[in-house]
């Protein structure tokens, strides 16, 4: 497995690259262009800006997270096709470069949701929180108005102020839109984006539905096996894959993330990797990556990659905020980089087992 790490860009990340190339084993930066706006094509000579400052500290810069879905595309409208084309324009101008993965999603207006971002925990940490009741329960734009003053929201990937101030429009325009409609959407987009995506030598990794169920009625499709199974059959080609978050699907316990893992290895080609807690009455916590102190068996899903003999990309997923440190929500150093070391632990006891056991043979 090739291990990265995620940056946001020297204006909009307090990590300088520099620090994330003291974590032992990260090889590559995944990047964006987050000053871009949804939909507009991403220029050659912006893009090569950011090689640079990546290549400067021997990084790869395969991995791009994300090339961000324009809302009109998912809804199906004409407009859509000014933004495929768009996306179409971006995607030969990162294959230009030598851009391996791009990783995307298709959820609609949000691209996650918690309801806390800053959340106590028993060890003086604070991390992500969803509290099933607050969202089940609540009125949208109350909820919008109380997690808005949240420190770092609107700094978020999927919460740009420009869609927040369209929040009203955005859900008038969902409000006839049902699971079907969206699984059309995306055909349509995959037909359209894909053969580019070919001939450019990209994979598409699309990313988990995060939580993986509908929320305030919007829907979500990429939720479980069977749903991946279906997306991956709306263009049967080996650009069309996954980013196999095990965070976003773990929230859902009926989710068997090292069966999926195991099902799909031909077309995961990035991997994202994190623990959350569940309780009982729906919510849940993203806790250190370490198994014990989730619900998720971290070892397990990583001994699903080792068997599977994964060659593609892999980064930690989001940390708690520790050891007082200042950082974007989820994106923090200190526990991120403690992400990494527990994966390589693993990965490196693994292959050591399996050195043991030819060696006595």
């Amino acid at each position: 497995m090739k291990m990265t790490f995620r940056w946001y860009g020297e204006t909009l990340d307090p990590i300088p690259l520099k620090y994330i190339k003291q974590i032992p084993g990260v090889c590559g930066v995944v990047w964006a262009l987050h000053d871009v706006p949804v939909g507009e094509c991403w220029s050659l000579s912006r893009i090569d800006e950011v090689k640079a400052q990546i290549q400067k500290y021997n990084f790869n810069i395969d991995v791009v997270e994300s090339v961000n879905v324009h809302e009109d595309i998912k809804l199906g409208v004409s407009s859509r096709n000014r933004y495929i084309e768009n996306y179409k324009r971006t995607l030969q101008n990162l294959g230009k470069i030598g851009v391996k993965v791009v990783c995307y999603n298709f959820m609609p207006v949000f691209d996650w949701l918690r309801t806390d971002l800053y959340k106590p925990q028993y060890d003086g940490s604070t991390a992500l929180f969803y509290e099933r009741s607050k969202i089940d329960n609540a009125n949208l734009f109350e909820f919008l108005d109380e997690i808005s003053k949240q420190r770092g929201l609107l700094t978020m990937p999927g919460w740009e102020p420009e869609k927040i101030s369209r929040i009203k429009e955005l859900f008038s325009a969902y409000k006839d839109i049902k699971e079907e409609n969206l699984w059309e959407n995306l055909k349509y987009f995959l037909k359209e984006i894909i053969p580019v995506a070919e001939e450019s030598g990209i994979k598409m990794a699309i990313h988990p539905d995060d939580p993986p169920w509908n929320i305030f009625n919007l829907p979500r499709i990429i939720t479980n096996k069977n749903n991946i199974r279906r997306f991956l059959e709306l263009v049967d080609s080996p650009s069309n894959g996954l980013t196999l978050c095990s965070g976003s699907l773990g929230s859902c316990m009926k989710n068997d993330i090292p069966a999926i893992i195991r099902e799909f290895s031909n077309r995961i080609y990035f991997a994202h990797i994190r623990n959350v807690k569940h309780f009982e009455n729906g919510d849940f916590v993203e806790t250190s990556h370490k198994t014990s102190e989730g619900s998720l068996d971290i070892a397990e899903i990583t001994k699903a990659y080792f068997d599977i003999s994964y060659k593609y990309y892999v980064r930690p997923d989001h940390g708690r905020h520790i050891w007082d440190e200042k950082s974007r929500p989820g994106y923090g150093l200190y526990d991120r980089a403690l992400g990494v070391m527990y994966i390589w632990g693993l990965w490196d006891a693994f292959n050591k087992k399996v050195s043991i056991f030819e060696k006595r043979r």
